[in-house]
């Protein structure tokens, strides 16, 4: 509960993230950190989602996979299911940007829409981004079907999606904050309810073990890296700063607690169950 809004972390599986997804990484400090945290060097990093409750009104941030990386994955039906939600029930869904692990749980069998009621919510540069045919024609072949899969996911709900500027409310108690560099659209979401506040700060972090100790590491999937890493300094040292409480898409799930400030670094506190 964060005031009158209930909070329902849902799993949508994992992924395994190796080292060399971290170009920037020293390789034996990297395998410490992993040591440390007894974490193999094939790293299993949660993909989480969450679900915002606020009487009938229900809002889905992110949705997962779907069938796009694998059997270990796309479990966010399965989670919706075990919350009593049924995804014909979803008022609003926000995609934080549209990468697949975030977006594809959009697009259901027969490529129908996943949740047929709902608004899609996502930002106007990260909208931009992924259609635009000059930036896919210069893409690396690898990242080419990012671009089909991101396009894919929106077409069910043609006519339904809302594209947002900045910081604004796009629903009563959430909050867009522009987190860019992962996605040039990115999104941040601060959450709040009277005095009780939190910040989904998405994918500022992907290897907890790794980057709250080494903000400068910046994974492979980051758009523009430097980018990336100067929103994830700015927001570690705000949350840090404000205890403010945190969750993110891939902290070890459920993926909620709070950031504290170790000299030049940082480090994640989990929130026990007992005191969600």
């Amino acid at each position: 509960m964060l005031g009158d809004l209930e909070i329902t972390a849902l799993s949508d599986g994992y992924l395994n993230l190796g080292l060399e997804l971290f170009p920037s990484a020293d390789p034996a400090a990297a395998e410490a950190l992993l040591a440390k945290a007894f974490l193999p060097k094939a790293l299993p990093t949660s993909v989480n989602a969450y679900l915002v409750t606020r009487g009938d009104r229900r809002v889905l941030i992110d949705t997962g996979t779907a069938s796009a990386m694998g059997p270990i994955l796309g479990h966010i039906p399965e989670a919706l299911a075990a919350a009593g939600v049924r995804p014909e029930e979803i008022d609003t869904v926000i995609i934080t940007h549209l990468h697949p692990d975030h977006a594809n749980g959009l697009v259901g069998i027969g490529g129908k829409a996943a949740f047929p009621a709902a608004e899609v919510v996502v930002a106007a540069p990260e909208f931009a981004f992924w259609h635009d045919d000059g930036i896919l024609s210069k893409a690396p072949d690898q990242m080419k079907p990012y671009f089909e899969i991101a396009r894919k996911s929106l077409v069910p709900y043609d006519g339904k999606v809302r594209k947002i500027e900045g910081e604004v409310e796009i629903a009563p108690g959430i909050r867009a904050l522009p987190a860019p560099g992962h996605t040039p659209g990115h999104l941040a979401l601060r959450i709040g309810s009277g005095d009780a506040n939190l910040l989904l700060f998405t994918d500022v972090i992907h290897a907890s073990a790794l980057q709250f100790a080494h903000p400068e590491w910046a994974i492979a999937f980051d758009v523009d890296q430097e980018a990336a890493i100067a929103t994830r300094k700015k927001v570690l040292d705000m949350v840090s700063a404000d205890g403010l409480l945190v969750a993110g898409m891939h902290l070890p799930f459920p993926g909620i607690g709070h950031v504290i400030r170790e000299g030049n670094a940082y480090a994640y506190v989990p929130t026990p169950w007992p005191a969600l």
